[in-house]
């Protein structure tokens, strides 16, 4: 009769050393974002450069008078937006850039989106709409100042039609150069709008409407309570493209005016190419381009932290 086997381990196999664990790795998520931004740290470092190298000496220049041997002059270049009266119009006529290219392209956009969404001429509508926004802002310029000379299309037009008394220099006399100006840019910048607001009317559920509809509202009521608030975000990149290329806008008007007559025409964008290129007053220039680009960044922030942050938050 055989004996059991003994099953007991040896010492042999008693002594033998636990296995060694797997290494730690770190999470696949933070690997994933540690990757990610290893691959964009160059790409970001090169834009910052170029962005915020040019700005660091431009606010450095903005401390430096303007005479043969430069010295520091702390802010005395900041005060010419208080004694100068040049710089002060310059202010005026931005604000009214401001509300002008930012009110005209958001109300016809709308408009033209709304009319031309789901008509059967509305490919047509959008081409004739969006093609000026397709030429440049010199362009757009020569167009017009064909149309406003004083021997110009519009007033030709107006004497054709017996209205010659009408007839003005529209580009001779502020603010009305201003004002005509502000459509002009309005002309080649509703396009982006209209396009814009389809694409956001043409994401609204249809089932949405159809329940207002069922629940009574109509025509303005469900525009107004129903369809708007799905165009918030659409409204918000609209307003804040507008807002900047109101603020920054140069060729267009150095092409009608140049900023005249007297200087009465300008914008800060034109001032600060006039103080630092043909009044050869650079530090005047810089804090021009200092000012002007505190003021978009503050109205953009200050617009884009209001629409985006959620009610009640």
């Amino acid at each position: 009769m055989t004996s059991a086997v003994d099953r007991r381990p040896t010492a042999a196999s008693s002594s033998a050393p636990p296995p060694t664990p797997p290494p730690r790795t770190p999470p696949r998520g933070l690997r994933d974002r540690a990757a990610g931004a290893g691959f964009l740290a160059p790409a970001v470092l090169f834009v910052a450069a170029l962005l915020l190298t040019p700005f660091a000496v431009t606010v450095y220049r903005g401390f430096f008078s303007d005479g043969r041997v430069s010295g520091f002059s702390w802010f005395t270049n900041y005060g010419l937006f208080l004694s100068d009266p040049v710089l002060a119009k310059s202010i005026e006529n931005t604000l009214m850039w401001v509300v002008g290219t930012v009110a005209l392209p958001l109300v016809l956009g709308l408009g033209i989106a709304v009319m031309t969404n789901g008509s059967g001429w509305s490919r047509v509508a959008r081409l004739l709409v969006v093609l000026p926004y397709a030429i440049s802002g010199s362009a757009v310029a020569v167009v017009w100042n064909f149309i406003l000379t004083t021997d110009g299309a519009a007033n030709q037009a107006l004497q054709a039609l017996g209205l010659g008394s009408f007839a003005q220099g529209w580009l001779l006399e502020w603010p009305g150069n201003t004002l005509v100006m502000i459509v002009a840019n309005t002309w080649q910048s509703t396009g982006v709008a209209v396009i814009l607001f389809l694409v956001g009317l043409q994401t609204i559920p249809p089932e949405t409407l159809e329940a207002a509809s069922l629940d009574g509202a109509d025509g303005l009521r469900k525009f107004w309570y129903v369809v708007m608030p799905q165009l918030r975000t659409v409204s918000v990149i609209v307003v804040g493209s507008s807002l900047v290329n109101g603020l920054k806008s140069f060729d267009l008007i150095w092409v009608l005016t140049q900023g005249g007559p007297g200087r009465n025409s300008e914008t800060l964008a034109v001032s600060m190419y006039q103080e630092t290129f043909l009044a050869l007053r650079p530090g005047a220039g810089a804090a021009v381009a200092v000012v002007l680009t505190v003021i978009v960044l503050l109205a953009s922030w200050l617009y884009l932290r209001r629409q985006l942050t959620p009610k009640g938050a």
